[in-house]
């Protein structure tokens, strides 16, 4: 896929949306354009009721955009059953970026990174029961014993190393 995909898996509450705000910030740092994908199973809301953008959704409107001089949001509505995929959502609103970063996508044939921290006591969701051929690294906060690099989840410069290396020479 081009741009290049990573995605973060692990079990809620691991830690994943905080590496991934730390490998953002050094990919900027070095000067990349990075995207970022959230991927939620969920309902999610991200108007706030009383707001003019909520109340034009709310109205029924298909697509709703809210723009200003340093940013454009989008709030499109998904017809039931309808979810975009990741790859049309790269293509579609992600083509000018270096590298696409994603939370969530655990099911999706990309290269992944696992988050995995030992004081919770849960075993690899991407080397457990099933194996994961996607797999390229994982992030913890301790050694393990596995057949991919391991990266200290508090150096994310390193795992930034293997991104740059990888995806983007």
């Amino acid at each position: 896929m081009r741009p290049p995909v990573v995605t973060l898996v692990a079990r809620s509450g691991t830690g994943k949306t905080t590496l991934l705000e730390k490998l953002i910030a050094e990919m900027k740092r070095r000067g990349y354009r990075v995207g970022a994908v959230k991927h939620d199973a969920h309902h999610f809301e991200i108007d706030h009721e009383g707001k003019d953008s909520w109340r034009l959704s709310r109205a029924g409107a298909d697509v709703m955009l809210l723009s200003s001089p340093a940013k454009l949001a989008m709030v499109r509505q998904n017809a039931v059953g309808q979810e975009a995929t990741l790859e049309e959502l790269v293509a579609r609103y992600c083509q000018d970026m270096d590298i696409v970063l994603t939370e969530g996508y655990k099911r999706r044939p990309v290269p992944k990174i696992e988050v995995h921290r030992r004081e919770l006591g849960r075993a690899l969701l991407c080397r457990g029961e099933a194996r994961d051929p996607h797999l390229i690294a994982v992030a913890a906060d301790g050694p393990l014993s596995v057949d991919v690099p391991v990266f200290d989840l508090d150096q994310p410069g390193a795992l930034c190393d293997m991104l740059v290396e990888r995806f983007l020479k």
